[in-house]
């Protein structure tokens, strides 16, 4: 007892290093990236003070301004004040609406989240069913029909795949919204106004769907083949189990470790994928708004949207080594022989 105790001991203590190895790389991949974005959009052509300052005004006034938005100051001090301002979430005020950037990510964030959960759920239930079916039916038409499904979507560029759509669908035979997150001006009533958001949620999260349900589907089907060649496989169905438990019940339950992990390693392709689904749909999001923050060179705003995606891709990595760590034994092995 003594000795196996003082074993799991020193696994927690190796899982512990692991995670915190991960924390401190994640930390610093943070500060790299925001280090970057200070420095790529002040790379960038263009004068932002543009934006604000009017070639009418006084010498006086220009100079305030500046003053007020910080552009008079050494690039240094600029750095220093953006990493503080960033640790304390005080994005600046936007140059083009005069808000804060803060307030206005705020605005935008349930949109982004609402599209990015609703695509991750069906895109992994989706992939997983089908790639289950198609091993069930190995050598059916069925197989060949998933697994051509599965390559071609996993094939076809992303914005190619959903200006499709939103042609076909939104122009041809128009029965979707081609852009925003909710009807101008809303419908009234609580229950109206969220089967409209549902409306327009559609081609969004379908075209994200389609395009990516087709990866998880083939890896799930080669996982799922490889487990049903196994030994253990037969002595089941040598005991008489039904194909239906040694399908569900030992095949898929061997194989959901690794299905799991690529589904959160997936994560951060969703996060930026955002970017431009909600660039092409005109969807609401922090991923438009970073576009069209860039588009503006509004500084404020293109920092602050950079920042929050950069720590959404980051934390999604951070829980898929988690993820990894905690279905891989050979991650407590590696932490203990760290």
């Amino acid at each position: 007892m003594g000795i196996t105790a003082l074993q799991n001991g020193v696994k927690v203590l190796g899982f512990r290093a692991y995670l915190f190895r991960r924390a401190v790389s994640a930390l610093l991949v943070l500060f790299v990236i925001i280090s970057f974005n200070f420095a790529v959009f002040r790379l960038m052509p263009g004068d932002p003070s543009s934006l604000i300052i009017d070639p009418r005004f006084t010498p006086e006034a220009i100079a305030l301004l500046r003053q007020q938005f910080g552009l008079d100051d050494p690039p240094f001090v600029q750095y220093v004040k953006y990493i503080k301002n960033l640790v304390t979430f005080d994005l600046g005020q936007s140059f083009t609406s005069r808000r804060p950037v803060i307030d206005e990510l705020k605005e935008r964030l349930p949109n982004t989240i609402t599209l990015f959960l609703t695509s991750f759920t069906f895109t992994a239930l989706l992939g997983i069913a089908v790639g289950v079916f198609a091993a069930a039916r190995r050598g059916s038409f069925a197989e060949t029909l998933v697994t051509g499904a599965g390559l071609f979507t996993y094939a076809v560029p992303t914005f190619f795949f959903q200006l499709l759509l939103l042609l076909l669908f939104g122009y041809y035979v128009p029965i979707f919204p081609i852009h925003g997150t909710i009807s101008a001006p809303p419908p009234e009533g609580t229950w109206a106004q969220l089967l409209d958001r549902l409306h327009h949620l559609v081609l969004p999260a379908g075209s994200n769907v389609i395009i990516g349900f087709g990866s998880w589907a083939l890896y799930t089907r080669n996982a799922m083949l490889e487990a049903l060649s196994q030994d253990y496989i037969i002595t089941a169905r040598a005991k008489g189990l039904s194909e239906r438990a040694v399908l569900y019940h030992h095949a898929l339950r061997s194989v959901l470790p690794p299905i799991v992990t690529l589904v959160f390693l997936s994560l951060p392709g969703l996060v930026t994928g955002a970017v431009i689904t909600e660039t092409i749909f005109s969807w609401h999001g922090v991923g438009r708004y970073l576009v069209d923050a860039v588009l503006q060179q509004d500084y404020p705003a293109a920092q602050g949207a950079f920042y929050l995606i950069a720590i959404a891709v980051i934390v999604s990595n951070f829980l898929a080594d988690l993820v990894y760590g905690l279905v891989d034994p050979r991650i407590r092995v590696a932490g203990e022989n760290a």
